[in-house]
């Protein structure tokens, strides 16, 4: 049975950190689900780690409805976040919950994650009215990436960060079960933490937070673009794949593959048989041993 928001919120209040981690197909979906973990966000990141983009932006609907269905087919027991996209909720609460209620239906998802504080909380509001689970997402928000100059880290300076402190607040009261705080000082995630009744899940804001979520394929050293200060790279397997696909190369290049092993035979009478054909076709009978 699937992990609910109540057992999320749950974990918290019996101080168990909360692990969440992002899937795109059934591959990521069933690993993460295997090594139990709680909580998958189907996130917009796929635009950079999965599509090749520089940010999320260029990520749609369509995409996140294509990547989630996947991974909630595939696993059973993890509650499955997915990604609202660039500008399918700021338009209006109602156009944000038509599609919150399309990605939700269509994909399966048991909740959605929209980024921004108190200007998105009469939105977050207005979709958890509507029985949909709502994450939300504070300090760096990647999808206003141009317009904060960069994935630059949030809430330095004093006014920044009182204002991350009115955003959290503003989302709980608005109804979220749990919010991401991304890219903060230390210091001011554990204050927002403190602060909060509900879940927050950390993504570079310090160990405080109640969870932690990362990307599927930084941790696994799968995306070369860059390391985020973030995460760790628990194994680098692009130099595994990267020399596991040199070394197939040469192996077909020098016919060290397949081999026997790696091939099927057939009936000895049915190869006599094809032997004959051929013989009669004018065509030279293959070599037997």
């Amino acid at each position: 049975m699937r992990k609910t928001t109540l057992e999320i919120q749950k974990m918290k209040a019996d101080g168990t950190s909360i692990t969440m981690i992002t899937a795109y197909d059934s591959m990521s979906a069933r690993l993460a689900e295997a090594a139990e973990i709680p909580m998958i966000l189907v996130g917009d990141s796929l635009g950079m780690v999965v599509q090749g983009h520089e940010f999320p932006i260029p990520v749609t609907l369509d995409h996140i409805i294509y990547h989630a269905s996947i991974v909630t087919r595939v696993t059973k027991i993890p509650l499955i976040v997915g990604d609202m996209p660039f500008m399918t909720y700021t338009i209006s609460p109602e156009q944000a919950l038509t599609n919150a209620g399309r990605l939700m239906q269509e994909s399966g998802v048991n909740a959605v994650k929209v980024e921004g504080g108190e200007t998105v909380a009469p939105t977050i509001a207005r979709i958890v009215q509507a029985g949909i689970p709502v994450m939300a997402h504070i300090g760096l928000q990647p999808q206003s990436v141009y317009q904060v100059g960069g994935m630059k880290a949030q809430g330095r300076d004093l006014d920044s960060a009182r204002q991350l402190l009115h955003d959290s607040d503003a989302v709980q009261a608005a109804g979220a079960f749990a919010v991401v705080v991304e890219a903060v000082p230390a210091a001011l995630g554990k204050m927002i933490t403190e602060r909060l009744e509900i879940p927050t899940i950390g993504i570079g804001a310090g160990v405080h937070c109640d969870g932690q979520v990362q990307v599927f394929h930084d941790l696994l050293g799968l995306f070369e673009g860059f390391v985020p200060r973030h995460t760790r790279q628990y194994v680098r397997l692009s130099d595994v794949i990267r020399s596991t696909l040199a070394q197939y190369r040469q192996d077909v290049e020098s016919r060290a593959f397949p081999t026997d092993e790696n091939s099927f035979t057939m009936k000895h009478e049915v190869l006599e048989a094809l032997q004959a054909d051929h013989v009669q076709d004018g065509q030279r009978p293959p070599e037997t041993k």
